[in-house]
């Protein structure tokens, strides 16, 4: 096991272990901050704005993403009981569908999908910025995009070093005032939009049906999906006298109001502006009123990047990584910064942020329903937590077969906006997307099937 020194994590001396009671005091309510605030933030607005890009009305753009997200938020909440319950952070947990050295897998995936979301935060945050500065005549060219990428990224990189107490301060006493924030820019957008409910450039039925599963997989029920890989992360500090029904409730509703509501703001805003570029829509909604309310929103895109950067650490540890933790936050920071240049260069947020849902998703969905299938319903709720520790080289080849089935099946289902994204299923059956559907039923139940044939062996000192 991987012990850290508190000269490695400044403030928060926790790793990979599991939690001890004396550490976990964090409450639910303190948890549906933390996803609160992770997702009261620009990149949110999008949410909706695609739907509006890909061809969808006002109306069916928000059916959609508010029932695609009960459906995403509920599989997230389910996640953060697991974490609760044992005090393990989410890819140690893994191993037990997995094996000790077949979690090595999904946790190298999983850190580097953490250290590249960060740039795509990133990237909202400095476009919304830069426009904001033109409504205000500062043009810097270049130099100047580079200059406020480089001071973002460092403010990110340096808040990330003080661990999961520091992030959930911060968001605790930051979130409330950024809601009041959010409800003043809502009333002054809306009561400044013409809203069109009803237009829409998808008119025949293939074609809206194309949209709106894409729409599902890339920003309904998909959006809480691709956090499931962080949520025990943070669930296994809330203090064990909590009931599984409250950790929930906090996190899945933490997740889902504040997604649903930003991009019913943001679908509104671009079905009045018919653009689906963020910075377009905050700048044509707000104008130079803008730089206040920026200052304060840009909290949320940092306070998701902490969160980025915390759990890709804990990834790295997890996968058997010996390096201090802040070396390994210097070290997502750089590949965050790769990621951003390539979303500075390209022609489309629309396009690449699509592109970049669907191709994580994926692997997340099948892997997602292993995990689930196995605590849930193979263990019933039980689960030795020693044996996720104990030093072995064991590899489940049953979970790993189910997962590569279920990547295979959910790329076939897959509709992206490329053709390597563009499965022979999903051509075959209209252009549709259900990749998130058909990855995580395939793998999910190849693995039931095959663990169910497996040897039973027995658990001891299983904890709840």
């Amino acid at each position: 096991m991987v012990r850290e020194t508190p000269e490695s994590v400044p403030f928060d001396a926790h790793g990979i272990e599991p939690i001890p009671d004396r550490g976990r005091d964090c409450t639910p309510w303190e948890q549906f901050w933390i996803w609160s605030g992770a997702n009261i933030a620009p990149i949110n607005w999008v949410l909706g704005a695609l739907g509006v890009t890909l061809g969808l009305s006002l109306v069916e753009t928000l059916v959609v993403v508010a029932l695609g997200n009960l459906v995403g938020c509920a599989v997230f909440g389910l996640c953060n009981v697991l974490g609760h319950r044992t005090g393990v952070n989410q890819m140690v947990l893994g191993r037990a569908p997995f094996g000790r050295r077949g979690a090595k897998v999904p946790g190298v995936i999983q850190g580097l999908l953490a250290m590249a979301w960060v740039g795509v935060n990133t990237w909202v945050v400095l476009d919304l910025m830069l426009a904001v500065l033109r409504q205000l005549g500062i043009e810097g060219g270049p130099w100047l995009r580079y200059l406020v990428a480089g001071v973002i990224m460092a403010v990110q990189l340096w808040l990330a070093l003080y661990g999961f107490y520091a992030i959930r301060s911060f968001e605790k006493y930051t979130v409330p005032a950024t809601v009041l924030v959010m409800v003043v820019m809502t009333v002054l957008a809306l009561s400044r939009a013409d809203l069109d409910w009803t237009s829409s450039t998808a008119t025949s039925t293939p074609d809206k049906v194309t949209a709106v599963t894409q729409l599902l997989t890339a920003i309904g029920v998909g959006w809480g999906i691709t956090w499931v890989p962080y949520s025990a992360d943070y669930s296994r500090f809330v203090r064990r006298g909590a009931s599984s029904r409250s950790v929930f409730l906090a996190s899945a509703l933490g997740m889902y109001l504040p997604t649903v509501w930003l991009a019913a703001l943001g679908a509104c805003l671009a079905s009045a502006g018919g653009s689906g570029d963020p910075s377009a829509i905050v700048v044509s909604a707000f104008g130079t009123m803008a730089l206040p309310v920026l200052l304060l929103i840009m909290h949320g895109p940092i306070a998701t990047n902490i969160l980025n950067l915390y759990s890709s650490s804990l990834a790295a540890l997890s996968i058997g990584v010996k390096i201090a933790r802040w070396k390994l936050t210097l070290f997502a920071g750089v590949v965050a910064s790769v990621v951003l240049l390539v979303l500075m260069e390209a022609d489309s947020f629309a396009h690449a942020f699509d592109n970049w849902m669907t191709s994580i998703l994926v692997w997340i969905s099948p892997w997602a329903a292993i995990v689930l299938i196995d605590y849930f319903v193979l263990r019933r709720g039980r689960l030795d937590v020693r044996s996720l520790y104990a030093e072995s080289k064991s590899v489940n080849g049953r979970a790993l077969l189910a997962l590569g089935l279920g990547v295979v099946a959910a790329w076939s289902w897959q509709y992206g906006l490329t053709p390597l994204m563009q499965g022979p299923l999903a051509t075959a059956m209209n252009n549709t997307d259900f990749s998130w559907l058909s990855g995580s039923v395939v793998a999910g139940g190849l693995y039931y099937l095959l663990a169910r044939r497996a040897p039973r062996r027995s658990e001891v000192g299983a904890s709840r």
